[in-house]
């Protein structure tokens, strides 16, 4: 086997995508994982990634001024929050800096306006959906491997060890969301191993007990989804005592995957408990009033909804909207931004791919008693053709929220032909979003952006963007 080359004093310089940091030594550009900005590091080169050499920690020879103690137990092998051995402050000024490159770098624009980054008044506990997932044989630490203690218990309920989906570590308690999901998760296990349910083996796809799932609203509503390979009487024994502990649960249902993939989305969903959804409540800047979203047990909702609600509000800024004009809301999901903006536009065109999620866009839209939208499923690039603007009107306001691999070029060309006066494009992925403002900047200028920190600890980041029609 060929040795593997080892690189000593690299000096860790900046953060880049997906908990990556960036290292520089004698003007050579190196990737790793498992650093701070201001370490310096010895590693061991695996192999090239975007043409970088990547790299495995092996030493820290010089730790960071800007390192803090992380606040998780679990933070040296979960990988969930990989920033939090970095000041937040610092994490906010990295992921800013981030944003501006990608914009300069990538898009090539340089006179707009760089708003400073709006951080999360919560760092933790800020989520309002978590994921756990029941394993019959947990992962075991390094130092458990090496220790000469004898591991019998080996049930567990937790996360995806990274890149490992057969591998759950166990989460005693994680802070991600309200403390009380903590104590809610300990009594399902305890319960389930009480009874026992067997739990599920990846590798075998044999047992019982597969994922529990948390959802609440800032009211303090819960709603617990439990997903079982098959609702046995043991199962429904474990949910009646789980009602029977925690009779204040506003919603319980329990789903049955039988598939080989955790995903559950098109899985049997049977009601338990309590209500059938949650509603959280959006506050709309200037006494425009509140907006509120029905959130079901397969939901798309934002996870930040604290900070959710100021990107919303920032994007109600961006559009300026007076009550004249027709707004089209791209990836509108549940309609969620659609509807915020809604009571200053004449009229809304909400296209979103999955259709569930534009059935639950016409319900928050009749729940909130707003008449003058229209939402429409299907492929965007497909949707948003010249009939359809032709049918529904050219936009003046153009809002666009795409996933990560930003929008497809015949949309872009879409946009352009169709040529509304504004653009506001929010972004998880400020590298495509630059890439897609280079194409739109054939007619459009670049104004003004707006980073916002929605996952605090984490190398994630979005961006607001405004952009303005070509005079002429």
């Amino acid at each position: 086997m060929k040795k593997r080359k080892i690189e000593t004093d690299i000096e860790i310089v900046d953060i880049g995508a997906k908990g990556a940091v960036i290292g520089k030594k004698d003007g050579i550009a190196y990737l790793c994982q498992d650093a701070v900005p201001g370490d310096v590091v010895t590693l061991e080169i695996r192999r090239k990634k975007k043409g970088m050499p990547f790299g495995r920690v092996q030493e820290i020879t010089t730790l960071s001024p800007l390192r803090v103690d992380p606040v998780c137990a679990h933070f040296d092998h979960c990988g969930g929050c990989n920033w939090q051995n970095l000041g937040y402050q610092d994490q906010l000024s990295f992921k800013e800096n981030r944003v501006f490159q990608q914009l300069r770098r990538i898009a090539g624009e340089s006179e707009f306006e760089a708003l400073p980054i709006l951080g999360s008044k919560q760092i933790y506990h800020y989520r309002n959906k978590l994921e756990f997932t029941f394993v019959e044989s947990r992962w075991l630490t390094p130092e458990e491997i090496t220790s000469e203690e004898e591991i019998t218990d080996r049930e567990a309920v937790g996360f995806h060890v990274p890149g490992r989906f057969d591998w759950i570590l166990h989460v005693d308690k994680c802070h991600l969301q309200d403390d009380a999901h903590n104590a809610m998760r300990q009594f399902i296990f305890e319960e389930a191993k009480k009874r026992p349910i067997p739990f599920y083996h990846p590798r075998e796809k044999t047992g019982i007990m597969r994922n529990v799932l948390f959802r609440n609203n800032r009211k303090g509503d819960w709603m617990i989804l439990l997903i079982v390979q098959e609702h046995n009487d043991d199962v429904k024994a474990l949910c009646a005592s789980f009602i029977e502990a925690y009779p204040n649960t506003h919603s319980f249902w329990v789903i049955v995957n039988e598939k080989v993939n955790d995903s559950f989305s098109d899985c049997l969903a049977e009601h338990i408990h309590g209500e059938r959804e949650l509603v959280e409540t959006f506050t709309r800047p200037n006494n425009g009033g509140t907006v509120d979203y029905l959130i079901g047990p397969k939901s798309f909702f934002q996870t930040n909804p604290s900070q959710a609600e100021k990107l919303y509000e920032i994007v109600f800024d961006f559009a300026g909207l007076d009550g004249t004009q027709n707004v089209y809301d791209l990836y509108t999901g549940t309609g969620s931004i659609a509807l915020y903006v809604a009571n200053l536009a004449k009229s809304i065109v909400g296209i979103e791919y999955v259709p569930e999620a534009i059935v639950d866009a016409k319900r928050n839209a009749a729940m909130n008693s707003v008449t003058h939208a229209s939402f429409f499923a299907g492929d965007m690039k497909d949707v948003l053709n010249a009939e359809f603007i032709a049918e529904h009107g050219i936009p003046d306001v153009l809002i666009t929220d795409p996933p990560r691999a930003g929008m497809h070029e015949d949309v872009i060309t879409r946009i352009l032909e169709a040529a509304p006066h504004r653009i506001v494009y929010v972004s998880c992925d400020p590298a495509t979003q630059a890439r897609d403002i280079k194409m739109l900047g054939e007619k459009y200028n670049l104004i003004k952006a707006q980073p916002v920190d929605m996952f605090p600890h984490t190398s994630h980041v979005e961006n607001v963007a405004l952009l303005e029609l070509k005079q002429g």
